[in-house]
């Protein structure tokens, strides 16, 4: 450094000179600098210490004088807000946020025995409005003047509780009912395929027959027997040949019916006979004609029925609901099964279903061919979320063939 300061105060300071780094004036300094800089910081952090130190003290005297009162942990009207209706205190990180329901009209609603016209089992005990006139006065404005389910159905099941009661309430508080367009709407059902109780329980308990599935579950068995028997070389010629012969008639007995009448190979010519044009038997699946016609894909948390009722009228022909779970299915989850549901307008309908092993997609389809209504069944193989990927089905699917391909002739069977 001393160099450096001899070089740039020189007249050759201009001179690079090699070896040497070229510094600025500003940094260039001397030991004595350096050192003096140095015991001039370690000064001031001893002042600053020595203060702390001559705080810490006066606080230590002072520390023998009285404390303060004691402070309440709530004021009075603080209380009273924080406080439960029935005297309980509210707990947790949030007990001084207001808890007020958003309809704050319904904390006391009418007592359903009073729309139902009959007695209420709780008497005086009921915490719900039974004069109608006190309930009408307390309840807010209607939203409009004419209640749709009145138009349609001739009756309103909400009754007073509607927010278009006016449209079928009388002066003296009584609900009125369209008795022709009632006795027009009796046993018209818009929404098919509901899970009905008597199934649900069915499936529950785990008494539904799955007689198809059976059948075809065990010829799978069958074959993997016969497979690992030809490994091991313990099985009989004889019996092989005979259960070979009995899968090869049940997969032509499901290709026949499976598979659409197709042109011959060879064009004949000849008279036409009975032979020559076959009609579809009630036994064989229907044939959905998807040529020209717009496919509304199946969207999850979003294709549902309403949605799909809207996209009937903008112009779509074939619609699919969204993608329902084989086990749930099974189990009879009514909100696996409201997926499911098909509505009168949708005249060409299918449903997505998601599984990764033969047996289950097996009774599923055996299942969904026995209790709804629907035009065809659409096997989702490329779902990419984790909870689906990682059992082996949605996109899975892809990378099991063997496990695919079992799958399909399952269900087509």
């Amino acid at each position: 450094m001393e160099k450096a300061a001899e070089s740039s105060t020189g007249k050759a300071a201009d001179v690079v000179v090699k070896g040497e780094a070229a510094l600025k004036p500003e940094f260039i300094t001397t030991k004595e600098k350096f050192h003096e800089s140095v015991d001039a910081e370690w000064q001031r952090s001893n002042g600053k210490k020595a203060s702390d130190e001559d705080t810490s003290v006066d606080k230590n005297e002072n520390c023998t004088a009285e404390p303060e009162a004691k402070k309440f942990k709530a004021d009075p009207e603080e209380k009273t807000q924080v406080e439960k209706p029935d005297g309980k205190r509210y707990r947790g990180q949030n007990k001084s946020r207001p808890h007020i329901k958003p309809t704050t009209y319904e904390e006391k609603r009418l007592c359903l025995s009073i729309i139902q016209d009959r007695e209420c089992p709780f008497g005086d005990k009921c915490r719900f409005h039974h004069d109608v006139a006190e309930y009408l006065a307390s309840k807010p404005v209607d939203i409009g003047e004419s209640c749709y389910l009145y138009d349609t159905f001739g009756k309103c099941a909400y009754g007073l509780m509607c927010r278009y009661a006016k449209a079928h309430t009388t002066p003296d508080f009584k609900t009125m009912e369209n008795k022709d367009l009632v006795q027009a709407c009796e046993g018209r059902n818009p929404v098919k395929n509901s899970l009905s109780k008597d199934l649900q329980n069915r499936l529950r308990k785990h008494s539904v027959a799955f007689k198809k599935s059976a059948e075809y579950l065990k010829t799978l068995s069958n074959n993997k027997e016969k497979k690992e028997q030809q490994k091991n070389g313990e099985a009989c010629a004889a019996e092989l040949s005979t259960a070979l012969k009995e899968v090869e008639q049940k997969e032509a007995e499901t290709q026949l019916q499976s598979v659409p009448d197709k042109e011959p190979p060879v064009k004949t010519v000849g008279p036409l006979t009975d032979a020559d044009v076959i009609k579809l038997r009630p036994c064989e699946k229907k044939q959905v004609d998807f040529q020209d016609k717009l496919y509304l894909a199946p969207l999850t948390t979003c294709g549902n029925l309403p949605f799909r009722r809207v996209c009937k009228r903008l112009g779509v022909d074939i619609t699919c609901g969204e993608m329902a779970m084989c086990t749930n299915l099974l189990q009879g989850q009514q909100s696996e099964w409201a997926l499911l549901k098909r509505h009168e307008s949708e005249d060409l309908f299918g449903v997505q279903v998601e599984g990764c092993f033969p047996d289950t997609m097996t009774r599923v389809a055996e299942l969904i061919n026995n209790n709804t209504d629907v035009d065809f069944v659409d096997i989702n193989s490329g779902c990419p979320i984790d909870l689906v990927y990682k059992k082996g089905g949605g996109c899975g699917l892809m990378t099991r063939t063997r496990k695919f391909e079992q799958i399909i002739k399952g269900m087509n069977y």
